[in-house]
């Protein structure tokens, strides 16, 4: 970056610090969101409160499923990457 590009663009230096944090943010979220070992993690917590009685077997079904979902959705998109 040039001393003019770097003068002219002094005023927007703040917005390009938020974006750059914002993208590593959302940068870790995502590896947290399709980490297999931290949805085998939420299982063995959702595990937990059934045994001790902190949600009903309902909710420990409904919530089963769905983090089943994300972790075979993972497994299949990481098998595809291998693949390739």
């Amino acid at each position: 970056m040039g001393l003019i590009t770097g003068l002219l663009t002094l005023p927007i230096a703040p917005v390009r610090g938020v974006v750059w944090v914002a993208e590593k943010l959302n940068d870790a979220a995502e590896r947290e969101l399709h980490d297999p070992a931290v949805l085998r993690t939420q299982l063995a917590v959702l595990n937990q409160e059934l045994e001790s009685g902190d949600i009903s077997l309902e909710e420990f079904e409904r919530e089963e499923e769905r983090l089943l979902d994300r972790l075979h959705a993972v497994r299949v998109g990481l098998a595809q990457s291998d693949r390739r």
